[in-house]
């Protein structure tokens, strides 16, 4: 028996193994839950990756494309996933973010409008996009788990994708506040740089990656996905039941500290 035993879970943002978003799935899969998964750009990639899940290559999740971005396919999302068996979601996980390259990497100044739009839109609106998109299966309330990374510092080449972290901090306790009377619960895990596709195609991000392990309390492992797919397999479970518009920092304590070790 898990944690997540019985639970049904859409999981977003899964293109390879080393995506937080397949780690959360294995995570939760590994504690009982039935996962779904949704994909884009590339629904091939994604499907090839399930099959990497515990469940095994001869039973992968079910795999759904789903641009975030695209009203139509998130208006046709609760049907989709009847469609492939799921008339229920008991949790939903945002690990969702995009941001085009002249939104980071120390071009803060220069940035145009239309990229910061975009990356406010793929990586901020999208967490009400999609939740919205999944109340129709969550009538007995749930649990919606965001992936963020700590809005409160300004951080070295993060930019843009900094201010769209800020306002989906600030998008998850609206949504906290506005769904709780359905019983549904919005909480945001906010971790530690890790060596995922999206984040080695921020200029300039090896900074944080070399920085994070030397000044973080518990010390970090950019390789190291299962302390932050356990935290949001926790908050999708009956574990935190009173818990909603709370950021779980699991970043090694560094959130914690202002500046690198002393020595003694």
């Amino acid at each position: 028996m898990g944690i997540l035993d019985g639970k049904r879970v859409l999981v977003t943002g899964v293109l390879t193994d080393a995506s937080i978003g397949f780690h959360v799935a294995r995570v939760a899969q590994q504690e009982g839950a039935e996962v779904v998964l949704t994909a884009y750009p590339r629904p091939t990639l994604t499907a090839r990756t399930a099959k990497r899940l515990p469940s095994g290559p001869d039973n992968p999740p079910p795999v759904l494309e789903l641009d975030v971005m695209n009203a139509e396919q998130l208006g046709s999302l609760a049907d989709r996933l009847r469609g492939e068996g799921f008339d229920r979601l008991d949790g939903v996980v945002h690990a969702i973010g995009f941001a085009p390259q002249t939104a980071l990497g120390g071009n803060f100044l220069d940035t145009p409008w239309e990229d910061v739009a975009t990356a406010v839109h793929a990586s901020t609106y999208s967490l009400k996009a999609l939740t919205t998109a999944c109340l129709p299966l969550m009538k007995g309330g749930g649990s919606v788990v965001g992936l963020d990374f700590d809005a409160t510092k300004a951080w070295p080449v993060y930019d843009w994708m900094g201010v769209a972290k800020a306002g989906l901090e600030s998008c998850s306790r609206y949504l906290a506040k506005y769904l709780g009377p359905q019983g549904v619960r919005v909480n945001l895990v906010a971790a530690g740089p890790l060596a995922t596709m999206a984040a080695k195609s921020i200029p300039g991000f090896e900074g944080m990656t070399d920085m994070w392990p030397k000044v973080a309390p518990l010390g970090w492992d950019i390789k190291d996905s299962e302390p932050t797919a356990r935290a949001c397999a926790a908050l999708l479970s009956d574990w935190f039941p009173a818990t909603t518009g709370e950021i779980v920092h699991v970043d090694g304590g560094l959130h914690a500290v202002g500046g690198p070790p002393q020595d003694a």
